[in-house]
Parts: structure tokens; sequence; C-alpha cells
């Protein structure tokens, strides 16, 4: 796909992943649909991004756990640019607390958010992308193809997600519909700072080394060329590779594996 004058929607388009997902697309000629609840620093980074690479780029105010204002994001980009070439569902929250201790509502907090919301928007984009055969983006984890522990609600919503869009892409096999599953490994950003703790708080702090993580901006030059290439699926460490193969042919060992890396956390949930 050539990403030149396309019309991209990003949601969790304020931080991480999803702003420098704007930025990647915005360097290669995409004009930009942003969606976050903070409308504020959405607007500056639109404004930012359309005098750096003379695109054009708007905000909208959203909240991906209300179907609403999915559908409000999606309406505005059409009014906007009269048309949807790629939908990356990227807004998402995590959690640190372990399933015996957890409020019941962080749970369904997490399925909303990263869930629900990319089910949102995928509906109500899909009958422009299907007729401008474009890509349909979930940003999942490797917590979507191994459980972890202390991130039950976390898991369970990337699992999910992960089977909506394999059904999604099986569906569509004969449409033109490209549908994509990416899956960083652990990613320096704020999402640990803001993961929900067993009473639905922000844990405020981040429990791993971000300095060895992957960065926002690698993540995101290997999800646009992927939507450049019509990639299936990304899985984008080696130890993401390792996980998932491993869960294929020795889950019992990696179990094991993944209870002592949990273990080496800072104030660790399991020991």
């Amino acid at each position: 796909m050539d990403l030149r004058h396309k019309t991209i929607i990003i949601t969790g388009a304020s931080s991480g992943i999803g702003r420098s997902c704007a930025e990647e697309f915005a360097k290669r000629g995409a004009n930009l649909v942003l969606g976050a609840r903070q409308y504020v620093t959405l607007c500056e980074i639109a404004q930012d991004l359309e005098v750096k690479y003379k695109i054009k780029a708007i905000a909208f105010q959203c909240d991906v756990s209300k179907e609403e204002d999915c559908k409000g994001l999606i309406d505005q980009a059409l009014i906007t640019f009269k048309r949807i070439d790629v939908l990356i569902n990227n807004a998402g929250i995590s959690m640190r607390a372990l399933f015996a201790d957890v409020d019941l509502k962080v749970l369904r907090n997490l399925m909303d958010v990263n869930f629900w919301g990319a089910v949102y928007c995928t509906k109500f984009a899909l009958p422009e992308l299907l007729r401008n055969k474009g890509s349909v983006v979930g940003v999942s984890s490797i917590a979507g193809y191994k459980g972890l522990p202390g991130r039950t609600g976390y898991s369970s919503s990337k699992f999910a997600l992960n089977g909506f869009l394999e059904s999604l892409r099986v569906e569509n096999l004969k449409t033109g519909l490209h549908v994509m599953v990416a899956s960083p490994g652990f990613t320096a950003s704020n999402i640990r700072y803001s993961a929900l703790v067993k009473d639905g708080s922000a844990q405020g702090d981040t429990s791993m080394e971000e300095g060895k993580m992957m960065t926002s901006g690698e993540v995101a030059e290997i999800i646009v060329n992927g939507v450049e290439n019509r990639k299936r699926s990304l899985v984008m460490t080696g130890q993401g590779k390792l996980t998932v193969f491993l869960n294929k042919v020795l889950p019992s060992f990696l179990d094991g594996l993944v209870y002592k890396h949990f273990t080496q956390e800072k104030d660790p949930l399991i020991k």
C-alpha cells in the first residue's frame, strides 16, 4: 500500500505506540484521524504533524469503551476525508494484580477498552474499509498468546482481540480486506505507569526496567511497514517469537519460565 494521501485512524494516539504510529504514518504522507481521551494533547500532536510533514491531521476526543464515541470517531473521519483506508486499534490499558485480589471492575474495564473498543471501531469503519480494500490492525501483545501472571484481565482482553481479528480475517478472505495482528514485546511507554492495580487505581510506577525495552518508535515503524506490505501478523521480538513457539511445543516448560521471569519484577506479585 502506498500510504500517501491515505486516511489513517489511530486510537490511543495521545501517547506511546499510538503517538509514534501517527508520526510514522505522517512521515510517509498519510492523513490522520487521531482519537484519544486527552483532547488538548491530541490537538497539539495533530498541529505539529501537519506543520512538520505537510499532511492533514484532525483530533477527536474519544473514549473507545463507549460505542457512541467510536461511531463519532469514524463519522468524523468520513466527514473530513470522505474515505478510510487504515484503522489502527491501538487504545489499551494494562493491569497488575493477582486474580485472587483484584476487583472485578478492573477486568471489565480492560475488556471494555482493549477488546470492545476495537470491536466498536472496526464495526463502524468496516463498510468503508471493504470499499477501499483497506487494513484493520489490532495492536495486541505476547500476552495474547501466553497468559501472564498478574495480568489476567490484560491477557484475556488480548486473547479476545486476537480471536476477533482471526475470525474477521477468515470471513474476509475473498473481499480484499487486510487484517493484521501486531504483537510488540515489552515496550517502553506509559502503559505500566497507568496500569490498574487491584482496586482500579493507576499504579503510577513501573515494575520493569523500561530502558531495556523496545521504544514506541521502533514498534511504530514495524507496524507501518506491516501495513504497507499487508502482513498477516507481527511478533516483534526474539523473546516473543520464542514464547509463541514454546507455548506450542513445551507449554509446561514455558509456564515455569514465565513464572520465574515475573518473580524478578520490582516488588513481585509472585515469589
